[in-house]
């Protein structure tokens, strides 16, 4: 259970009570207690199984795969995929590789519908680059239409476990992957994905370590998209 859930579900739950004494009617009581067990609910951290196995990108959250394309970065193509979360979906996200962050760079916007592809740039975000031992991964926490704050608990130069707790999105919500093409994408559109469990794609076996050094020696942003994907 995140710690947000049970600030909601005992504020609604004092509320129920408070409702009952002064009213003793159940339908008026029975709203704030509905609500106490909903954000009970919502606010669920489940344990998942994190693949053991080298060059895994898992994904950093639950939900739908609603976008599989190629974008333009500033370090040239790469692939990005899409997961949106609706308000059924395990909110909590995890850390799609093993690595060190890199780069941490929250932006308050608007509150379009997550699915809105518009919202990538225009909504309330917080980007995140790991650096990892083969690759860069980068991951974006996005807003959705209810979303109204986004949670995300490491620093720059934290180190992360694949599959680690890093953050959360309240309520509907929006996380994109940023990674290298040469990764061997591993889902397919309008697949339900796991935070941490479900593989994303596949590293390549060849190193990778010159192009991870310069970038990060240059304190670029090798993953920062462009306005949108390669024509």
């Amino acid at each position: 259970m995140v710690r947000d859930g049970y600030f909601y579900g005992v504020g609604f739950g004092a509320v129920g009570a408070l409702v009952w004494v002064a009213t003793h009617l159940v339908l008026l009581t029975a709203v704030p207690l509905l609500l106490t067990v909903f954000f009970l609910w919502f606010f669920r951290d489940p344990e998942r199984a994190i693949p053991e196995a080298p060059g895994l990108i898992v994904s950093p959250a639950d939900g739908k795969v609603t976008l599989i394309e190629t974008v333009e970065t500033v370090a040239g193509p790469q692939r990005r995929i899409s997961i949106f979360l609706n308000v059924f979906n395990v909110h909590v996200n995890r850390a799609p590789i093993a690595g060190n962050i890199q780069r941490i760079d929250y932006q308050k916007g608007k509150f379009l519908n997550a699915m809105n592809p518009e919202s990538a740039v225009a909504n309330e975000r917080n980007y995140v680059e790991v650096a990892g031992e083969l690759c860069m991964v980068a991951f974006t926490q996005i807003a959705g239409l209810l979303a109204r704050r986004i949670v995300f608990q490491k620093q720059v130069g934290d180190w992360v476990h694949r599959g680690e707790r890093v953050g959360l999105i309240k309520f509907g919500s929006r996380v994109d992957v940023v990674f290298p093409l040469s990764c061997e994408v591993q889902v397919r559109l309008g697949e339900h994905v796991e935070g941490g469990s479900s593989i994303l794609a596949i590293m390549p076996s060849s190193d990778m370590e010159e192009e991870l050094l310069a970038a990060v020696a240059a304190d670029a942003a090798p993953f920062g998209l462009a306005t949108g994907p390669v024509r």
